[in-house]
């Protein structure tokens, strides 16, 4: 017998096999019932807000007074000019270091 001969019975046992070994299961890919699709979930607005100082909840009123009170607080935290050079001269370093790698062991 030839190869083509085996080859045609074996895959129909091979079918056959795979057929009762995973009945299908059509159900199995769907999600569950009680789960909302991920459309309807980003088409509802989100009403829950939440404080970025201390993630406790807040009303929608009580979160547009957090932010424009934390927008009109001034700017703290600059740096000295000192500081800024001394970033500026460790970022070019970087850069340098990066294309001529073999200056700077």
């Amino acid at each position: 017998m030839n190869r083509k001969h085996w080859v045609k019975r074996s895959s129909g046992w091979a079918g056959l096999l795979v057929f009762l070994l995973y009945p299908p299961y059509p159900a199995l890919a769907l999600p569950p019932a009680f789960e909302l699709p991920e459309e309807v979930l980003r088409a509802q607005p989100d009403l829950q807000a939440r404080s970025p100082v201390d993630n406790q909840p807040l009303t929608a009123g009580e979160a547009l007074q957090l932010q424009a009170a934390l927008g009109a607080r001034p700017e703290t935290g600059s740096v000295s000019p000192e500081v800024e050079r001394l970033i500026f001269l460790l970022r070019l370093r970087k850069g340098l270091r990066d294309l001529f790698p073999f200056l700077f062991p």
